[in-house]
């Protein structure tokens, strides 16, 4: 991931609004940790121990880091006092207060923003309200703008740590876009290291191909109709590396002579 993402990443504040449940909270912070951020906020709860909970430790997995390191605070205003830019995550529109838009829309709206102010400000954040009753109008008028998270009319109602993982799941891709980053973790781009095959041994594997399909009936060299250019298409679009060539090809040997046949056929060099 590049340094800019983090760079990016690292102004960006998760704040729970007098959460009731510590196990809301531990899940929350396995979601901020696992879509790259770490700055948890948690203002009022209802549980004075809700770092040491077992609910919290439990589900906070892999992320008890971030529970640990997770700010208290007394007030929403507390929490969002270094921060310039702030989301209330709402499912509904109300008559006072900002504007509402979908959490995608707020996602890209803060990263153009954060673009925009440079090193010039400390971040933005979104905020949660309570499991119950969500945001009260007081903690939504303090924020810029309201972000939903569009939903089944029928059945809108999400779970606080739910809700934290959407949000920053969409923060996540909009940093990701903006900052040109192609991946979060290594092993997304395993496949793409490995060296493609050459010419020669993608030709090789082709004539090898060929010779085990007449070996097993399903080529008849004398109508050998479309199966060759079918394999060629069918290959050029997987893109084979070297260690996929190896591997069709032993295929291939087997097909032609069984492995017992071929024991000690190797000349020795």
């Amino acid at each position: 991931m590049s340094t800019r993402f983090h760079d990016f990443a690292a102004r960006i504040s998760f704040i729970l609004v007098a959460p009731s449940h510590p196990g809301n909270i531990g899940a929350a912070a396995r979601a901020v940790k696992t879509m790259g951020f770490g700055d948890l906020r948690v203002v009022a709860p209802r549980d004075e121990n809700w770092r040491t909970h077992p609910d919290a430790v439990a589900f906070a997995t892999s992320s008890v880091d971030v529970l640990e390191a997770a700010r208290a605070f007394e007030t929403l205003e507390d929490a969002l006092a270094d921060k310039a830019l702030a989301f209330a995550m709402t499912g509904y529109d109300r008559e006072f207060g900002p504007p509402i838009e979908p959490i995608r829309t707020s996602a890209a709206r803060c990263t153009m923003w954060l673009e925009a102010q440079g090193e010039r400000t400390s971040g933005a954040a979104f905020v949660f309200g309570c499991e119950r009753s969500g945001l009260t109008n007081e903690d939504v008028q303090r924020c810029q703008f309201c972000a939903a998270i569009p939903a089944n009319p029928l059945s809108q109602s999400l779970n606080l740590a739910q809700a934290v993982q959407i949000a920053a799941y969409e923060m996540q891709m909009a940093l990701m876009e903006n900052t040109h980053a192609e991946s979060l973790y290594d092993w997304q781009e395993r496949f793409a290291r490995e060296p493609a095959a050459c010419v020669k041994a993608v030709e090789g594997f082709y004539g090898h191909w060929e010779r085990a399909m007449i070996a097993c009936g399903a080529l008849n060299p004398a109508e050998p109709k479309n199966l060759m250019d079918m394999t060629r298409r069918l290959f050029a679009r997987a893109g084979l590396t070297q260690s996929e060539v190896d591997l069709m090809r032993g295929i291939c040997a087997a097909i032609i002579q069984s492995k017992a046949d071929r024991a000690g056929s190797k000349k020795t060099r």
